[in-house]
């Protein structure tokens, strides 16, 4: 059988970096401005990383208009409005082939990326599993909406939920390497370039 070759869009799950609306746990530590700042500079992070990777990407965005977003991260950068309901209901509507992330690991390369693609070619879904019990990245060639739904974001059984999933639905999946994500007060000791 000949492989297929699949170019998924990757597409950035962002906030924008507004006081006291992003990484609100980090508030405690840094104030609702600090944590705001933290955002900021994780998102910029990421962008840089998806231009690095070579690969067709969108901001998926929510917390203020596309206007604020492409004054912030540039006139270039293809803007997606995430749209209403919970985490699952907005990762849902992302056309496949797609690689979805969020901005809060900074220890995310280009080659993360590239390797995310390389599996799509084998397996339909590719998941980067975080330390915290959740994924920083999950890939899929077609939209499955079952994949989304039920899922207790946020806490630490998210991975086992997806993969409980996929199980159940048949369907294969390949994992990346473990990566740590910067949400909590002591996450921020791994990255103190991070800090304002």
């Amino acid at each position: 059988m000949a492989v297929m070759s699949y170019t998924p869009t990757i597409a950035l799950f962002a906030k924008y970096p507004r006081a006291g609306e992003a990484k609100t746990r980090l508030a405690p530590l840094l104030g609702d401005a600090g944590a705001a700042e933290i955002h900021r500079r994780l998102v910029e992070r990421t962008l840089v990383t998806m231009r690095e990777s070579g690969l067709p990407f969108s901001v998926h965005y929510t917390g203020a208009s596309a206007d604020d977003f492409a004054r912030w991260l540039g006139d270039d950068v293809p803007l997606v409005e995430q749209g209403e309901g919970d985490l699952g209901a907005r990762l849902a509507r992302v056309p496949g082939p797609a690689i979805v992330l969020g901005a809060d690991i900074p220890g995310l390369t280009a080659s993360h990326l590239r390797d995310a693609v390389k599996a799509l070619e084998t397996v339909p879904v590719v998941i980067g599993p975080a330390s915290d019990g959740g994924y920083y990245l999950l890939g899929f060639r077609e939209r499955i909406p079952a994949l989304w739904r039920g899922v207790s974001w946020g806490t630490a059984t998210v991975l086992q939920e997806t993969e409980a999933c996929l199980h159940s639905l048949h369907l294969p999946y390949s994992k990346l390497g473990v990566l740590n994500d910067c949400d909590r007060p002591e996450d921020l000791a791994n990255w103190p370039e991070l800090l304002p």
